[in-house]
């Protein structure tokens, strides 16, 4: 199958799909960030003209050449807008019509005004300031510079504290899908897990939940406590449908943490990763998305699409995010793995182009024109 072939029959389940959509409740939480995108001047032309550093090669020659003496570096704050895994990933949930509720890092006890377009079309909940991030974006990729010190009390005592652990009982009950992501930058994520898993079993004719799961970048954190999580995470899949989400770094450090054989970068390769991680984990689904494509395995195989790559993105910070929201929504509305990962690739390709978050019809059309 062709991906245009695959990528119309996507769009043609995507078209009728606002009704299946609205049957669901979503919770997605902890994080929270302002994210503020940032170019660094390479040329100043005028007031208003100036050229940016276009790679980040570029600017570490400049970088480099300073060592030993000094360097004085020109910013420009682009854009300032919501950030996080979970925010993005939930504002992405939303505009393609899921009906979502957040919580997490969004401020408190006001909720911060960078989540006020959020606001207004999901129901969120604070119980914590938002971290600060200035993500130095160039054509070759992005380097973020965080302050995060309200990641500390992201905890199931600060839940129970300023929300309620009544209130958190019943939105976990009440939804049909819960993304729980960034387990790198909350360091109390597993210990929050634990206390989920003890105190939150399904009963007998509960419903399976469809659980995603996105590390976020954890080359920061000690081997020992990322395999430590990655078996918490399993434990989930005793109760519901667990789904994890990979970049391409993330998952060759998962798999090294795991022991598991190389394989080769190739879209096949990726999927046969995909693959082992999830039978070593014995998960439902396990996705893995580079850059240029994706691929995936559940329990009827592996798949892989190419992705619609743009050379000359809008921006990059948040795609990941957007990719996920996308192969949850495939999954909501029961597709097949191939057309999850076609929807989440054209969910991420039209943000990057755009730099914003498309809605239904939005998405459709530019599905038909892959």
């Amino acid at each position: 199958m062709t991906d245009s072939r695959l990528a119309r029959q996507t769009a043609e389940r995507l078209i009728g799909s606002r009704a299946q959509l609205l049957k669901y409740n979503g919770l997605v939480g902890f994080d929270g960030f302002v994210d503020t995108i940032v170019e660094v001047v390479d040329q100043r032309q005028s007031v208003t003209k100036y050229t940016p550093f276009r790679s980040i090669k570029d600017f570490s020659k400049r970088v480099e050449a300073a060592a030993g003496r000094s360097a004085n570096f020109e910013t420009v704050n682009t854009l300032e807008k919501l950030g996080g895994n979970g925010p993005i990933m939930a504002f992405a949930l939303s505009t393609l019509g899921a009906p979502v509720e957040y919580l997490g890092m969004v401020g408190y006890p006001k909720v911060h005004p960078v989540y006020s377009e959020f606001a207004k079309r999901a129901k969120i909940h604070g119980i914590a300031e938002p971290g600060l991030t200035s993500a130095f974006e160039f054509g070759d990729g992005k380097l973020m510079f965080g302050q995060h010190s309200s990641v500390h009390e992201v905890s199931w005592e600060t839940i129970k504290k300023r929300f309620g652990d009544k209130n958190f009982r019943k939105l976990w009950n009440q939804a049909n899908f819960i993304a729980m992501v960034n387990w790198t930058m909350l360091p109390h994520m597993s210990a929050l897990w634990k206390k989920i898993l003890s105190e939150f079993k399904p009963g007998k004719d509960e419903k399976r939940k469809v659980l995603f799961f996105d590390l976020a970048d954890p080359a920061k954190r000690i081997d020992a406590d990322l395999l430590a999580a990655l078996k918490i995470i399993g434990e989930f899949q005793q109760y519901h449908d667990v789904v994890l989400g990979l970049n391409e770094s993330e998952a060759l450090h998962v798999a090294k943490v795991l022991r598991l054989k190389k394989f080769p970068r190739s879209q096949k390769g990726y999927a046969s990763l995909a693959g082992a991680i999830r039978e070593k984990l014995v998960l439902h689904t396990v996705v893995v998305h580079p850059v240029e494509f994706a691929c995936g395995a559940d329990a009827e195989g592996e798949a892989f699409v190419t992705g619609p790559f743009t050379a000359k993105p809008k921006i990059t910070t948040g795609a990941g995010d957007h990719f996920n929201a996308g192969f949850l929504i495939g999954r909501l509305l029961g597709l097949s793995l191939g057309h999850s990962l076609q929807l989440a690739v054209a969910n991420s390709g039209f943000y990057v182009r755009h730099a914003t978050s498309p809605n239904r019809e939005q998405l459709v059309r530019f599905l038909q024109t892959l």
